[in-house]
């Protein structure tokens, strides 16, 4: 049997080892509600893939559920044109504060 001459030492090891490690996930976001998804995988929030509808989460959903989610929804979809609200311009006195 063969016995090795010299031993590895720790910095050896580690450098082998060094690839060997959990990488973080590849998030995209979803085309339809926005939330970060897998890529090449089903949006877990609203179900849809490519913008089309795969699976419909509102079926396990109970009625409460359904009502927040369905408004949850609709909210990231369409949102409001404006987005920042208006605001009067500052005197010199304010600004000074």
């Amino acid at each position: 049997m063969a016995v090795p001459k010299r031993r590895k030492t720790k910095s050896r090891r580690n450098n082998r080892r060094s690839h060997i490690s959990l990488k973080s996930p590849k998030l995209t976001i979803c085309q339809k509600c926005g939330k970060s998804a897998l890529g090449h995988a089903v949006c877990d929030n609203c179900g849809t893939y490519k913008k089309q509808e795969v699976i419909d989460v509102m079926k396990k959903l109970t009625k409460k559920e359904k009502k927040a989610k369905k408004k949850e929804i609709e909210g990231t979809e369409n949102p409001p044109a404006g987005g920042e609200q208006k605001s009067k311009p500052l005197t010199m006195g304010e600004l000074s504060k």
